[in-house]
């Protein structure tokens, strides 16, 4: 480790990382150590961004993919230093395909031969955790073998420690340390890069979305070959597309650029709060395009390691969040904040209010098809973590993913305007999951929960009885109330449950809980 971090600080020394902060900013030994390795004055500097961008290329892949993380915190970051670590390529040389050889076997089980009718000797790519080599399976199907590097995992836990500790320095001896979150950052990353270590996972994510989107003619997901997965090795079927990033091609074969960037969007949202499972590594690299049909096209889907997921009451709130930045009423945003917990229960409502409204105003003052939805996303987190918000992992996936998704919409439609799609979506949604229809799904998805809890509330309802004060013991009429409740408690469950024809009876049941709680509070 001692070795690694003297490489780590050369590289450091060398790109000058030390003045990326003010000189009120660094710390005394931050100070010393670079005391000695100031540049001739006349020697030009170029942009921070870049030079922390080139540190990060020289200090090798696990140290690429936390820059490409970081990329996407622009709620800790500058602009300029965000843009530039977004431009960060992983682009890694491959291993022999002999050791890929032997790995395979190892983890399968089986010889090459045996296994593949043909396997390509070149790997069709390569990168910082696996490789990717196309084979043929005996039934004549085309797949592909990603199969992890050797010893990748000690690599990548030797590095993630020093990343760990670098984190900590930071936050123990930088004035903004604390703001920045760096040990919760790093956390962050060493969750998100073990999980890419475990092919399964990926395998699993992958079939998931696949079957989310089946037969949905917006997205096509490759079908995993589970007898040939295990924690090293994944198989799958080979796709055919164009590379989302060829925009030359896609116009050259006249393929309907506005629907393309549109259905991407609808992906999006449709994964978001339909599925509430959604890729989050959405970059040109794992996006390709099914142009068969020039005027109906559709989206291929690869690299499904990583994944976000969002609970009910994130996607409400989030809904209701966008909603609420759509029609400019700030102090419904506010509210929204202190009431899910994402800023302190404390939180003068009135000043995050006020924040909110001096970082938007000047914002829509400009046409809506000009204003990023994702730097709206980007600029509420950044309020917010003025006011203490607690860093939300799952809604740093979804701004890095929508971030993407809009990135890439507009490079293929730059008139593309997000809000149009976004609005009505999202109005959409808050009105299908509140209609009766829903809520009686939801109770009725629920109800085997009830019917398992129902047994125990009169034992609940007797313990209550006997912990009364004895000077002060419950009225009759309480009682009553209460024996009432347990049984309005249970019809409803009953009535969910088993009789779906007769919703009315489970809103008697409903009704009558409800009057006994309030009978008990009154």
């Amino acid at each position: 480790m001692v070795r690694r971090l003297l490489s780590v600080y050369r590289t450091i020394r060398r790109q000058r990382l030390d003045t990326l902060l003010p000189d009120a900013h660094r710390p005394w030994i931050v100070r010393t150590l670079f005391a000695l390795s100031r540049l001739p004055a006349s020697e030009p500097l170029e942009d921070r961004g870049d030079r922390l961008r080139q540190a990060l290329e020289e200090l090798g892949p696990v140290f690429i993919k936390f820059g490409q993380l970081l990329s996407t915190r622009r709620d800790l970051l500058p602009d300029d230093i965000a843009d530039a670590l977004a431009l960060l390529q992983d682009q890694v040389p491959s291993f022999p395909t002999p050791e890929a050889i032997t790995l395979i076997e190892k983890s399968l089980g089986a010889s090459i031969d045996t296994l593949f009718a043909e396997f390509e000797q070149t790997p069709l790519a390569a990168a910082s955790v696996a490789q990717v080599h196309g084979a043929v399976l005996s039934t004549g199907e085309v797949v592909v073998v990603k199969v992890l590097r050797p010893d990748i995992e000690t690599t990548i836990r030797a590095d993630l420690r020093l990343i760990k500790q670098l984190a900590f320095w930071v936050g123990r001896f930088f004035k903004d340390g604390r703001r920045l979150r760096p040990m919760e950052v790093a956390a962050d990353y060493e969750r998100t890069l073990l999980d890419e270590l475990d092919l399964r996972r990926e395998a699993g994510n992958a079939s998931q979305l696949r079957r989310n989107f089946l037969d949905s003619g917006l997205v096509y997901v490759p079908a995993v070959h589970w007898p040939l997965v295990t924690r090293d090795v994944m198989v799958s079927e080979r796709i055919k597309g164009i590379p989302v990033s060829d925009i030359d091609t896609l116009h050259r074969l006249g393929v309907n650029m506005k629907l393309l960037a549109e259905r991407g969007v609808e992906i999006f949202f449709t994964q978001v709060f339909r599925d509430s499972f959604f890729h989050a590594d959405m970059h040109p690299g794992n996006i390709f395009v099914d142009a068969s049909n020039p005027e109906d096209p559709s989206y291929l889907a690869v690299d499904c390691a990583i994944v976000g997921q969002l609970s009910e009451s994130d996607l409400y709130y989030l809904a209701r969040n966008l909603l609420a930045i759509f029609k400019q009423d700030y102090r419904l945003v506010a509210k929204l904040h202190v009431e899910c917990g994402w800023v302190p229960a404390d939180t003068p409502v009135a000043e995050f209010e006020t924040a909110m409204r001096t970082l938007c105003e000047p914002v829509f003052e400009r046409p809506l098809e000009d204003i990023s939805f994702g730097t709206m996303l980007v600029t509420l987190f950044r309020t917010a973590g003025r006011f203490n918000m607690e860093v939300q992992p799952q809604l740093v996936l979804l701004q890095k993913t929508l971030l993407n998704i809009e990135g890439l919409g507009r490079q293929l439609y730059p008139e593309l305007n997000l809000w149009d799609t976004a609005k009505p979506f999202l109005e959409r949604w808050l009105s299908e999951r509140y209609a009766p229809q829903s809520v009686w799904k939801r109770l009725r998805d629920d109800a085997p929960a009830w019917l398992e809890t129902l047994p125990l509330i009169p034992d609940l309802v007797l313990a209550k009885l006997r912990t009364a004060p004895v000077n002060n013991p419950p009225k009759p009429s309480t009682t009553r109330w209460m024996v009432l409740g347990v049984v309005g408690a249970g019809v409803s469950a009953l009535a969910i449950a088993l009789s779906p024809t007769l919703p009315w009876l489970a809103g008697a049941g409903g009704a009558v809980f409800a009057l006994a709680i309030l009978k008990q509070r009154s």
